[in-house]
């Protein structure tokens, strides 16, 4: 196959969702259609202790959520796709807004019952700012829920998206028959019977037809017939290039735990959705099919294997052909690196491969040295943008409860640091270590791999610490600045890349201190222009 070719049979997009809407179930079933597991696992029930493919960390299991994003890949009719699953758990989001720089695409699932929630909002807007295409699933259609119109319509207020249904749910909850598809003008039946894998589709190329009301039941059918009506009448036609632009979002409706309205989901991706796309680095802007290999890191996982202490860094290849035991510029560290065994995702399996192709997504061996946002090329310098930190919301100190272990304790925050799972803050004035999280849930995480990962223990205690503030002075040695630095001598401390801190205490010192000092600017990301 050319290389063309290769790139153009690649699909690489992520789910994104609300805790609970569905969202590693959608997953699962997108894996068997893929044929790359056999069965799905129920994640939900304690029963099964297997849990989901997708989620691998114990925490995880214990709470039924998934916490670090997944890579999985399989082959669908000849087209290679990559599906990376975010946490949908907001004290985790960081770690779905980087997975957002890696995806050419993203698919939505939203819950029929509680329809669009705050967390899905978030993540949606941050979609819409890069134009990234959606498509919008709407899930357990076999449970009481909103009606669909009502759903479309909150769909496209509250998310600001302008929607298409590609397929229409016949009746829900008790009365679910089944989907009538728009897209390729037939009925999909429910049997309600999730063990049955595949279900059969029924050709209805018109809806007209007395067909239908055998097969679902004249109250259904004419039901049916009055909202593909209003369908037609009120949503526009579907148009690729609005898709792709990110200016249209097609709806799907199914039940992903009964495997229903999946396929329908999945053929239509195969077909409109977006093959790698370029992207924008510091220094240009760079095409997926030009020769030579560039790719960033996204995300770092310590410790996907408890047996070795193992890093993966999870790489997004964005132009060329990613060869094995090819040296590769390391751009921030201007060192070449080659790595002898690159891993490809193949649902929960890890595979060595040779080649890899722009969208395709590779696991780096990494020691330590390599960090998200870096950038790998074959010599040229290139800086890929847009993986920032934001301000945490948390604040705490970190204590170690073993003072025999201090060197596991400080190795184990560094690497977990460097995953990204939260942010490490070192006090100007004493060295004090501080954690900085978006959410409550990441301090018990840390806590818990620190013990069973590096067999250190830690204590925390509470810092009022209202944001974190990357500081840009406009002149680092006017007497403004230095005054700065003395009078906020308490509040200063330095971040794991150097830079300095702000740590405001309120909301009102952090306004006073900006009038004070109207030469300095105060950052809420760590990248800024």
């Amino acid at each position: 196959m050319s290389f063309k070719s290769e790139i153009n049979r690649r699909r690489t997009f992520g789910i994104i969702s609300h805790p609970d809407a569905g969202k590693t179930t959608l997953t699962e079933k997108l894996l068997l259609f893929g044929g790359a597991i056999q069965e799905a696992g129920a994640v939900k029930s304690n029963k099964i202790k297997k849990g989901a493919t997708s989620d691998f960390m114990e925490i995880e299991r214990q709470r039924g959520i998934s916490v670090a994003t997944s890579v999985l890949a399989f082959e669908y009719n000849g087209i290679k796709i990559n599906i990376l699953d975010t946490p949908g758990h907001k004290d985790f989001a960081e770690d779905t807004f980087r997975t957002l720089t890696a995806v050419d695409s993203v698919i939505v699932v939203i819950d029929v019952a509680k329809g669009v929630e705050e967390q899905t909002e978030k993540l949606v807007e941050v979609c819409r700012m890069r134009n990234i295409p959606m498509i919008v699933f709407i899930n357990k259609m076999d449970r009481e829920g909103k009606d669909a119109f009502d759903l479309l319509d909150e769909v496209e207020q509250k998310l600001g998206l302008k929607v298409v249904p590609l397929s229409f749910p016949i009746g829900m909850g008790y009365d679910f028959k089944g989907i009538y598809n728009i897209w390729e003008k037939n009925v999909n039946l429910f049997s309600g019977d999730s063990r049955k894998d595949i279900e059969e589709t029924i050709e209805i190329s018109d809806l007209s037809s007395p067909e239908l009301d055998k097969i679902v039941g004249e109250k259904a059918a004419a039901t049916l017939r009055e909202e593909i009506e209003l369908v037609d009448g009120i949503y526009p036609q579907f148009d690729k290039q609005e898709y792709l632009d990110g200016h249209m979002q097609p709806v799907f409706f199914g039940s992903a735990l009964n495997n229903f309205g999946v396929r329908e989901l999945l053929d239509c991706f195969v077909d409109i959705a977006p093959k790698p796309r370029p992207k924008q680095s510091e220094e240009r802007l760079v095409q997926p099919d030009e020769n030579k290999f560039t790719g960033f890191v996204f995300k770092i996982h310590a410790n996907m294997d408890p047996n070795h202490r193992n890093r993966l860094a999870f790489v997004k290849i964005v132009s060329g052909e990613f060869k094995r035991n090819s040296p590769y510029l390391h751009v921030r560290s201007k060192k070449k690196v080659k790595f002898s065994s690159p891993n490809a995702f193949f649902a929960e399996k890890k595979e060595i491969v040779d080649i890899s192709f722009p969208g395709d997504i590779v696991g780096l061996q990494d020691t330590g040295s390599f960090k998200i946002g870096d950038t790998f090329t074959e010599g040229e310098i290139l800086n890929y943008k847009g993986v920032p930190s934001f301000s945490p919301e948390h604040f705490r100190y970190i204590n170690n409860a073993d003072p025999l272990k201090s060197k596991q304790l400080n190795k184990g925050v560094d690497q977990l640091m460097d995953e990204g799972v939260a942010q490490l803050f070192t006090l100007e004035l004493n060295g004090r270590k501080v954690i900085g999280t978006v959410g409550a849930l990441q301090y018990e995480v840390i806590q818990y791999r620190l013990e069973h990962e590096y067999g250190a223990k830690c204590t925390y205690e509470n810092l009022n610490v209202y944001k974190a503030c990357w500081v840009e002075p406009k002149d680092k040695k006017s007497d403004e600045f230095k005054e700065f630095l003395r009078v906020k001598q308490r509040f200063l401390a330095k971040d794991k890349r150097n830079q300095l801190v702000f740590l405001a205490d309120s909301q009102f010192s952090l306004q006073m201190t900006e009038q004070k000092y109207p030469n300095i600017k105060f950052h809420l990301t760590s990248e800024f222009d």
